[in-house]
């Protein structure tokens, strides 16, 4: 039976009640779990003050920061429910996204804020509050908001000998809803995935079961919290395992990002394949490209000791101290996964969505399988739906990380749903008879050849995207012909003039169309002179190239 997060939780304060909890990378600006857990319940004597009862709905629209996972237990541990919104939305997408989820308190980050606050504030809400330090930005009415001096004189009246961790019983009902995570703006009718308690604790568990962690080990939570991949992975579940969480408060450069990973040392490293495939073609391709590492790189005894120290060189880059590197959000390199798995580089890839919040598949990196996406994770089942000849068919999911549905939204709700409650995962893929999943792309993207050939264009992405002096690419589809769009590799060719990327294109066509089927050949490639736009977990927003 599941355990609710907040029980963990509980107990980790209870025994690492000094230690640091929750730090903002740079900043003077920490919590140890006492704290933390001081000032969730400071917060809810803030929402009984403003009158917000269980169930009711606050929202969080900021960047990482320790305040944001205060916010976030603060309101969960209150039983409220959580609505996640994405900073990156527009300021418009997000007022129409507080409107739409029922909102009543927002904490808000300074970047959203100061483009936000122009917007018209929805009926609901109540108040806006600072990120930064919980002052009041906004209130519906004039007075409703308490001073600081008032909040402080309710926090002693409820705790007038202090908070203890004898006295910190946080819990929820694991079968109330938890959570909203809108996974878009305003564009069509919102999908507002919501989750109950349940869901968030089986993927916390499924965390402590993959990569078991000792208290007081660091991380470095560099994803987006408000997306589930970086809420789960970067701070529910190491949190819950006494982990001490370092949020980079700013857009994670390369540098800042290195330097943080040196500092911090951190025993796990969560990302997406966009981060280590840059590090692998700024650092490692030129090195495994000479003539010497490429002829004794399968050599018995001196390819083992040059895999040692790739292995050890990439290890001491994110720290030294390196038990897992998880990714996901999308497949990786071939070439990439390949030179990891040589080098026994602790790496899995997971497989998951919004609506399982997020986990559908996972391994702990010793079993993991090259160019999967692990097995189904612990209380969820997978299975593929009308499966082709070749075993591929959409893959449907059950279990009980899936969400409860669409809020306010049920014809979204029906459509995902089959009638007998196998959840659509509009992703095609295929399993083996060990249970990997194997995704093949999304059913939206495939193509129907000229004779009725299923051609998946990620397939066709990744040989492209290991030619020479191409950055990322995307396949699309005119008149029946398929075209492949490259915006290139600007450390390659930002010294050669546009005939001269367009003549090594030229060449990549030929090379790709020389490694995939007849039926899939791309006609022509364009170069793109911009990057390809991207969604928060860095895949291309395909439905706007044509």
């Amino acid at each position: 039976m599941t355990k609710h997060y907040l029980h963990y939780l509980t107990d980790v304060m209870e025994h690492q009640w000094n230690d640091a909890a929750l730090t903002d990378y740079g900043e003077n600006h920490e919590y140890t779990f006492g704290e933390l857990a001081v000032e969730m319940l400071r917060l809810h004597v803030l929402f009984e003050q403003l009158g917000i009862k269980r169930g009711d709905k606050i929202a969080l629209a900021g960047r990482n920061c320790a305040n944001w996972a205060v916010a976030y237990l603060a309101i969960t541990s209150y039983e409220g429910v959580v609505v996640s919104i994405l900073q990156d939305f527009t300021a418009e997408d997000i007022s129409h996204l507080l409107e739409h989820s029922d909102s009543e308190l927002l904490f808000v980050g300074p970047y959203v804020w100061k483009e936000l606050q122009h917007q018209q504030m929805p009926a609901k809400l109540k108040a806006a509050l600072s990120l930064e330090d919980w002052r009041m930005l906004y209130e519906a009415e004039k007075g409703s908001v308490p001073t600081d001096k008032e909040w402080h004189t309710a926090f002693q009246s409820k705790f007038p000998r202090g908070i203890e961790p004898e006295d910190t019983h946080f819990a929820a009902d694991e079968n109330s809803l938890s959570l909203i995570n809108y996974t878009s703006g305003s564009t069509g009718s919102p999908k507002g995935v919501m989750l109950n308690g349940r869901s968030i604790s089986n993927n916390i568990e499924v965390g402590m079961k993959i990569l078991p962690v000792e208290p007081g080990q660091r991380l470095v939570s560099m994803l987006p919290l408000a997306h589930m991949f970086g809420q789960v992975c970067e701070l529910l579940y190491p949190l819950c395992c006494g982990t001490h969480i370092y949020f980079l408060t700013k857009s994670p450069t390369p540098s800042i990002l290195l330097k943080a990973m040196k500092e911090v040392q951190p025993y796990l490293v969560v990302t997406v394949p966009l981060v280590i495939e840059k590090i692998y073609k700024k650092n490692l391709d030129p090195m495994l490209s000479k003539w010497a590492i490429r002829s004794f790189w399968h050599v018995p005894v001196i390819g083992d000791i040059i895999k040692g120290r790739v292995k050890k060189g990439l290890r001491n880059a994110f720290g030294g101290k390196l038990r897992y590197f998880i990714c996901g959000g999308a497949a990786m390199n071939p070439i990439v996964e390949k030179c990891l798995m040589d080098i026994h580089f602790p790496l899995s890839i997971g497989y998951g969505m919004t609506e399982c919040g997020p986990l559908i598949g996972g391994n702990p990196p010793k079993y993991f399988k090259a160019r999967t996406g692990g097995v189904p994770v612990l209380n969820m089942d997978v299975k593929i739906d009308q499966p082709n000849e070749a075993g591929i068919g959409e893959i449907l999911v059950k279990g009980e990380n899936v969400m409860l549905g669409y809020y306010k939204n049920p014809d979204a709700t029906n459509a995902v749903f089959t009638e007998d409650h196998w959840m659509r995962t509009g992703d095609l893929g295929r399993l083996d008879r060990k249970k990997n999943i194997y995704i093949k792309g999304r059913c939206k993207t495939m193509f129907l050849g000229a004779s009725g050939q299923n051609i998946y264009p990620e397939e066709i992405e990744d040989k492209l995207n290991n030619q020479e002096a191409v950055g990322e690419s995307l396949i699309v589809e005119r008149e029946g012909k398929l075209v492949a769009l490259v915006f290139p590799d600007e450390t390659l060719t930002k010294r050669m003039s546009l005939e001269e990327i367009q003549t090594i294109m030229k060449a990549n066509l030929q090379k790709l169309n020389n490694l995939i089927p007849s039926y899939s050949k791309v006609a022509d490639i364009e170069v793109q002179d911009k990057p390809f736009e991207k969604t928060p977990k860095r895949s291309i927003k395909r439905f706007l190239y044509k």
